[in-house]
């Protein structure tokens, strides 16, 4: 079985000041200057996030690389204007809103392009309601007007100019 220290006893190095209750009970000198050495070890650099492009390159295939280029080079023309955060967020959502509305825009030309009707088998079957009619209005009762068989189940046939 294989070990994740390696085969040597896993051993902390943070002391029992890593707990906020034992740095209440109170902290000697000694105690106070090896926790405040420890925190600042914890900082790899004083420059991070470090961004490296070769880093990317390699992370990122060529496929994801190209889609993402539009978006990346509003990203980098922002960056020094509005700063990286706030570049990084226009980026974002404007990726998520062109995805919504290209797929409002497919499913409204699916919608209106492919409808169910005598001529296919396929597409989206849209039954539409009656408007509702009470005593006193015009048109009252709405009741369909089906006097044969061939009336039923038409979706369009007698409406067609063929």
């Amino acid at each position: 079985m294989a070990s994740n220290t390696g085969g040597v006893k896993p051993m902390t190095i943070t002391g029992r000041m890593v707990r906020e209750r034992e740095r209440l009970l109170g902290m000697s000198p000694e105690e106070r200057a090896w926790r405040a050495q420890w925190l600042k070890d914890q900082q790899l650099s004083h420059h991070e996030p470090r961004h490296v492009p070769e880093y990317w390159k390699e992370r990122l295939n060529p496929i994801r690389r190209f889609y993402r280029a539009p978006l990346d080079l509003v990203q980098k023309g922002l960056t020094p204007v509005l700063g990286v955060e706030w570049a990084h967020a226009i980026r974002f959502w404007t990726g998520k809103m062109a995805l919504i509305g290209f797929s409002i825009y497919a499913g409204a030309y699916y919608f209106k392009y492919n409808q169910n009707d005598w001529t296919r088998k396929g597409g989206w079957r849209v039954i539409h309601s009656r408007t509702a009619v009470v005593p006193g209005d015009e048109g009252y009762p709405n009741f369909p007007q089906r006097s044969s068989p061939a009336d039923y189940a038409a979706r369009g046939f007698k409406q067609s100019p063929i």
